[in-house]
C-alpha cells in the first residue's frame, strides 16, 4: 500500500513505541491519567503491525466488548482515516469482532471480563495472537491479562518479532499498582516490564476544554484523572496501608513457627471454601475449592493437617452456615464465630470478627506476615484494600464494615481476606498465655 503509517505523536507516546519496537520490552504499562493519550497509542500500535507483518493477528481487548466498540474501536477507525486507510484495505465482520486487512492480518476484538460462567477464560483457550493491546486494564483481572499473555505466539519466529503487550489505566491499586507502577517508582521493574507515566499535560493534541471537565471533579477523581496520583486515598476509614498489602509477598524477614490451618468454608454452598496453611506468621500454601461440600472441605483440611503435622488445637474454621458442619466433623478445632465477644484486651472491640481484623491490619502494617505462594494474589490485594471501620460508632466500639458491604464493593465475598484474619484469634490467645502463635 502507498500509505507511509505516519502519524503525529506526543513524546510520550513516541517513548512507548520505542518500547514497543525493541527487542527487550515483552509488557509496557502506559496510563497515569485521562487525556494522556492511551487508546491512541494503542490502536495505532497495532494497527501498525498488522499493516508492516503480513498474517500475523493482534488482538484488542476490554473489560466489555460493547464497551470496547464504541470506544476504542471507534478510536481505532478514526485513526485508519487520519492515515488515509479506506473501507478497500479490511473487512469488518461486527459479529465475529474481527477486521480482516488486505494482507491477511488481523485485529481481534476480545472481551476479557471475568465472568462467573467462565473464570478460567476459556473461550480464550484457542486463540493464538501476534500482539495484544488491554485498553483500560484497570478494569480486568490479572487473571485474565496472564491468559492473554500465554496466547502470544502466533508468526513471531517468522517475523523475528518477541511477546509484545501493551496495557492502557488510569492510576489503580490492582495488579497494575503492585507489579509495574511501585516497582517502577522504587527503581524495582524487571527486564521486560516497563512504565511510561503520561498525563494530560503530556498530550499537545488535547482540547483545552478537557482539562476545565477534569477540573470539575470531586477530589479524589481529580487526584487520580487529572494528576494521575496512584497514591491517593481520601478514605480515613481503610486499615491498611496498600504498600504494606503489596509488601506480604517480600516480607522474607518473617520468621517460621508452628503449624496453623485457617479455613473460610463456601457460606451454603455459595462462593469459594479457601484454606491457608501457616508456619508461624508466614502463609506456607492455598487451597481453594469452588462449591465444595463438608466432606470435601474436610477431607482436604485432614489431607493439609497430616502433611504439615497441625495439631488440631492450631486449626481455626469459620463456624457460620457450612462451616458449622466441618467444624462439627473436626472435634477440637477452633470454631470461629463472627459475632462472638471479643478476646479481653484493652480496646473495645464490637465482636471478634472486628478485633481480628483490626489485629490484622496491624500486622500487615508492621510487616509481620509473609505470603510465600503467588496464589490469588491479586484477588487477596483486592480484599484487604477494602478492611475499614465501620463508621458506626454510636457505641464506641471498633468494628469493620460488614461482610455484605464489601460483597457490594468488590462484587464477592472476601473469602481469603476472612481467612487471614481468622488465624489472629491465635494470635491473641497467644497474647494472654492460653495458646502458643509462634
Amino acid at each position: 500500500m502507498s500509505q507511509s503509517l505516519k502519524i503525529e505523536l506526543s513524546p510520550k507516546q513516541t517513548e512507548a513505541i520505542e518500547l514497543l519496537e525493541d527487542n527487550i520490552t515483552t509488557e509496557l504499562v502506559y496510563g497515569g491519567g485521562a487525556g494522556g493519550g492511551k487508546t491512541v497509542l494503542g490502536v495505532w500500535w497495532s494497527l501498525k503491525r498488522r499493516l508492516i507483518y503480513p498474517g500475523t493477528r493482534g488482538l484488542i481487548g476490554r473489560a466489555k466488548l460493547k464497551t470496547l466498540k464504541e470506544t476504542t474501536v471507534k478510536s481505532l477507525f478514526d485513526v485508519m482515516k487520519m492515515v488515509g486507510i479506506t473501507k478497500d484495505y479490511y473487512k469488518y465482520n461486527q459479529i465475529a469482532g474481527v477486521i480482516k486487512f488486505y494482507n491477511d492480518s488481523e485485529i481481534i476484538l476480545k472481551d476479557l471480563f471475568s465472568y462467573p460462567s467462565d473464570p478460567d477464560f476459556d473461550e480464550l483457550g484457542s486463540l493464538e495472537i501476534t500482539d495484544a493491546f488491554i485498553d483500560e486494564a484497570s478494569q480486568i483481572k490479572v487473571k485474565a491479562k496472564n491468559i492473554v499473555k500465554s496466547r502470544i505466539r502466533y508468526k513471531l519466529d517468522e517475523n523475528g518479532l518477541i511477546p509484545k503487550m501493551l496495557m492502557t489505566c488510569n492510576p489503580t491499586r490492582n495488579f497494575l499498582y503492585a507489579d509495574f507502577y511501585k516497582p517502577f517508582i522504587e527503581g524495582t521493574l524487571p527486564e521486560g516490564k516497563a512504565f511510561v507515566h503520561a498525563l494530560l499535560g503530556d498530550n499537545p493534541f488535547i482540547s483545552k476544554h478537557y482539562k476545565n471537565n477534569l477540573l470539575g471533579l470531586d477530589q479524589e477523581s481529580k487526584e487520580r484523572l487529572l494528576f494521575g496520583n496512584w497514591q491517593y486515598i481520601d478514605d480515613p476509614t481503610k486499615l491498611c496501608d496498600i504498600n504494606k498489602i503489596i509488601d506480604l509477598w517480600t516480607n522474607t524477614h518473617v520468621e517460621p513457627g508452628s503449624g496453623y490451618i485457617s479455613c473460610d468454608v463456601a457460606r451454603f454452598g455459595r462462593d469459594k471454601t479457601v484454606i491457608m496453611v501457616w508456619d508461624g506468621l508466614q502463609i506456607v500454601e492455598i487451597i481453594t475449592i469452588a462449591r465444595s461440600s463438608i466432606p470435601d472441605a474436610v477431607r482436604e483440611i485432614n489431607r493439609l493437617k497430616a502433611i504439615h503435622r497441625v495439631p488440631m488445637s492450631h486449626i481455626v474454621i469459620d463456624d457460620d452456615g457450612v462451616g458449622g458442619g466441618v467444624v462439627d466433623l473436626l472435634p477440637g478445632c477452633y470454631g470461629f464465630v463472627a459475632n462472638k465477644k471479643p478476646i479481653v484486651t484493652g480496646k473495645n472491640y464490637a465482636n471478634l470478627k472486628s478485633q481480628c481484623y483490626f489485629t490484622l491490619s496491624e500486622h500487615i502494617n508492621d510487616g509481620k506476615i509473609w505470603i510465600r505462594t503467588s496464589h490469588a494474589r491479586d484477588t487477596i490485594i483486592e480484599e484487604l484494600e477494602q478492611i475499614k471501620k465501620s463508621k458506626e460508632e454510636t457505641d464506641e466500639k471498633l468494628r469493620v464494615i460488614k461482610k455484605d458491604d464489601i460483597k457490594e464493593l468488590i462484587g464477592r465475598s472476601p473469602d481469603y481476606s476472612d481467612a487471614i484474619m481468622m488465624r489472629m484469634v491465635f494470635t491473641m490467645s497467644a497474647r494472654r498465655g492460653l495458646r502458643r502463635a509462634n
